[in-house]
């Protein structure tokens, strides 16, 4: 198992739309092993392929709190088939856009269609953090991030901000050679 390097904004790589999985093979599990190392070591709740430069249509997540017995999660080519249009709020945060959390209003309830590890075909009603975290990584598959639900402005001023300390990290590594 190894922990990859998450991408963060504003690589281009995050507007990917990812493409849909053909077969569940070794290379798969040891991309699943491998997202589920690198959620732990970030520490995080979830993770879509794209985050970690893959463009498969597979997310992970694990709810469990912190010192609770690990409960991970896989989801292969995830599809919402229902959304309320009761809404909830929750505060995001992102692996990609570390350090920055925002109210974001989602469908309450979700039903999403997928198929697990086994290939077997799935379906789950989601409502709570699971509804809100199907949400948000599901939207990554689709090249969304979830500053795309918050206003222009604070959009526009988190994006600049990811731009400059990448510009900043890009030269100090220049000196650096």
């Amino acid at each position: 198992m190894t922990v990859r390097e998450i991408i963060k904004l504003p690589d281009k790589r995050l507007r990917l739309v990812s493409e849909p999985v053909k077969r569940i093979d070794a290379s798969l599990r040891k991309l699943v092993e491998d997202m589920f190392e690198t959620l732990y070591a970030a520490p995080g709740i979830g993770l879509a392929g794209i985050q970690v430069g893959v463009a498969k249509r597979v997310i992970i997540m694990d709810l469990s709190k912190k010192d609770d017995t690990r409960k991970p999660e896989v989801f292969v080519n995830p599809e919402i088939t229902w959304a309320s249009e009761e809404k909830s709020s929750y505060e995001e945060g992102c692996l990609s856009i570390p350090e920055y959390y925002e109210e974001v209003e989602r469908p309450a309830v979700v039903k999403v269609k997928y198929l697990d590890l086994e290939g077997k075909a799935r379906e789950v009603e989601a409502s709570g953090l699971l509804a809100t975290c199907l949400q948000h990584e599901i939207d990554h598959l689709n090249g969304i991030l979830f500053i795309d639900h918050i206003s222009k402005l604070k959009r526009d001023r988190i994006t600049k901000k990811f731009a400059k300390a990448a510009k900043t990290a890009k030269s100090t590594k220049k000196v650096e050679a």
